[in-house]
């Protein structure tokens, strides 16, 4: 079956800075994610994503809205272990209008089977901070498994918060895109 997508996921561009800027300043945003909050000026972004584009460990896709274009968020396929064919998927929609709507687990999906089926990975892992409840019930809709508890792992707002470690084998995420074609899909 061929899924109906709303979002697609493509190369980040250099002018891209000026969106991710934005979302970078959004203090909810940060709130949501496992790294510490840190301030960062348009030239430090616009030379993180130049960066970006050059870093062959790593790929950062911009995750862009069929009708027109516009991009709402970023994808990771990070921390790639050749050898034991694992990598983390982290995801971002920095656009807040987009939250709740499905469009992450679209761009995360069109994700996982990119890194999956084209590029030979086995296993995702993810870090979720523990009381981000919509990420959580994100990844195990994904089929993720919560494999444990990283105790005050990040600081953030003051205190030490957890993160739970979770983890997605190729062969449980092939069920849930199955599923998930079945549902959503048509021929």
């Amino acid at each position: 079956r061929i899924m109906k997508f709303r979002v697609y996921l493509r190369a980040l561009e250099p002018e891209d800075y000026l969106i991710t800027y934005e979302w970078r300043k959004d203090e909810e945003i940060q709130n949501m994610v496992g790294g510490s909050k840190f301030f960062v000026s348009k030239e430090k972004e616009r030379q993180w994503v130049l960066n970006t584009i050059q870093d062959q460990n790593r790929m950062v896709l911009g995750i862009c809205l069929k009708e027109n274009d516009q991009l709402i968020g970023t994808v990771n396929i990070q921390d790639i272990d050749w050898v034991n064919r694992s990598a983390h998927v982290p995801i971002l929609i920095g656009n807040k209008s987009y939250w709740g709507g499905g469009y992450a687990t679209e761009a995360r999906m069109l994700a996982l089977k990119f890194a999956f089926y084209e590029r030979g990975i086995h296993r995702i892992w993810a870090l979720v901070l523990e009381d981000n409840i919509p990420s959580l019930k994100l990844h195990e809709r994904m089929g993720y498994v919560k494999e444990g508890i990283l105790h005050d792992s990040v600081y953030k707002n003051g205190r030490f918060q957890n993160q739970v470690y979770m983890g997605l084998l190729k062969e449980d995420f092939d069920k849930v895109y199955q599923t998930y074609c079945e549902k959503y899909g048509n021929d």
